[in-house]
């Protein structure tokens, strides 16, 4: 019994429910319990204060479903060994009788496990708190030092049905639970409802205004030539730079004739639609590895120096940056040859904007600009072939 899973995805299993085990006198509950079914590999950990619940799609699986818990004195090792690795690359776990195997095409790394070690039944569990019904206005204590253990999970929505009961949270491929805290010190917690817990703050609120709003507080205004490190404000800006790009795309004369002006825009807002769409799909998947992502790139542009980073790690990824470099600039020369410079254009179409202005001027003869009597418009002239001369060798 087997499935796979690239280690990208096996750390994430481990780091999402590491927190959430039970202590060592709780064997049942100490260490990680990899559960598999019909369609998913999960992860699973819980020491009765808080569960945990990890899952990795399983493209196709046809074996019996199976379950073995990783004891909390493998896991350490076990992440590091995932971590050894790239994060495409696949790793395969076999389900013995006594042992779980994590075979790579680098190398193996095995556990003991014990086979008739029971876990609670965590599916009836969280079924259970998905049917509970709200009894009246939740107001539920919850221990801020275990919301912390939810840290690896990203962004979470929170479910409350009772003061009594534990709050459900759903994340990315995640469900969990935290219990609500029914001791203040060694003494059983009074219950309080959302009005008691406002009046004791309502002289001091009552100094502000009714309609402050958190949305309305200032946003960080990094420089222009600042990158931003925050993910959602990098999202935000390639977002922007692809409508400013295509709302003038449309519009050559908005480019003054300047092809290679025009190729750069829309090349930018491609560029920047197909960062956007990588960033977002990091970011649901790992959004830790997308804030270290959007990090590290800060640093590199505030660095500045680009064209050496991209020419470093073309070089590693074995390509040619060098042969890139003389291609495309045989391609300029070809695109320029037998046409105008820029800056001829550019004369000419002044010449044409000051005619029709009613502005009088001369222009001699010159093999830059000309006159188009029938087009009725000052044209630029393409460069002419330098004549060779009868006795050149």
């Amino acid at each position: 019994m087997s499935v796979t899973i690239n280690a990208h995805q096996l750390k994430l299993l481990l780091d999402k429910t590491a927190n959430h085990m039970g202590g060592e006198h709780i064997e049942m509950l100490h260490g990680i319990r990899l559960d598999v079914d019909a369609r998913h590999l999960h992860a699973v950990a819980s020491d009765r204060y808080t569960m945990a619940v990890a899952r990795y799609a399983l493209t196709d699986n046809e074996d019996e479903p199976w379950a073995r818990t990783i004891p909390a004195e493998y896991l350490p090792a076990l992440r590091e060994w995932a971590s050894s690795h790239q994060g495409d690359q696949w790793i395969t776990i076999e389900a013995g009788e006594d042992r779980l195997v994590f075979d790579s095409a680098r190398t193996t790394y095995s556990v003991a496990v014990n086979r008739g070690l029971e876990f609670p039944d965590w599916r009836g569990i969280l079924r259970t708190l998905t049917e509970n019904t709200i009894d009246g206005e939740p107001f539920p204590r919850l221990n801020s030092t275990y919301l912390a253990r939810f840290d690896d999970c990203g962004i979470v929505r929170v479910r409350l049905t009772a003061d009594a009961k534990a709050a459900l949270l759903f994340g990315e491929e995640f469900i969990g639970a935290v219990m609500p805290v029914r001791y203040a010190g060694l003494e059983p917690g009074e219950q309080e409802s959302f009005a008691t817990a406002f009046k004791a703050w309502c002289w001091t609120l009552a100094a502000g205004s009714k309609d402050a709003d958190m949305d309305a507080m200032p946003l960080p205004k990094y420089s222009r030539y600042e990158a931003s490190t925050d993910v959602h404000d990098t999202g935000e800006g390639l977002l922007r730079s692809v409508l400013q790009s295509t709302s003038n795309a449309v519009d050559t004369s908005y480019y003054d004739d300047d092809s290679e002006a025009w190729y750069a825009h829309i090349h930018a807002s491609v560029a920047n639609w197909r960062a956007f769409r990588y960033l977002d799909a990091l970011d649901k998947v790992d959004p830790r590895v997308a804030a270290q992502v959007v990090a590290d790139t800060a640093e590199e542009l505030d660095d500045g120096a680009l064209g050496e980073w991209a020419w470093d790690v073309a070089e590693k990824a074995g390509h040619n940056p060098k042969k890139w470099d003389e291609d495309y600039a045989n391609a300029l020369r070809q695109r320029a040859a037998g046409k105008p410079p820029l800056w001829a254009t550019r004369l000419a179409a002044g010449l044409n904007a000051a005619r029709l202005a009613g502005i009088d001027f001369r222009v001699e003869d010159n093999p830059h600009v000309a006159y188009d009597a029938e087009a009725e418009e000052w044209k630029a002239t393409a460069p002419q072939p330098a004549e060779t001369t009868a006795g050149a060798a």
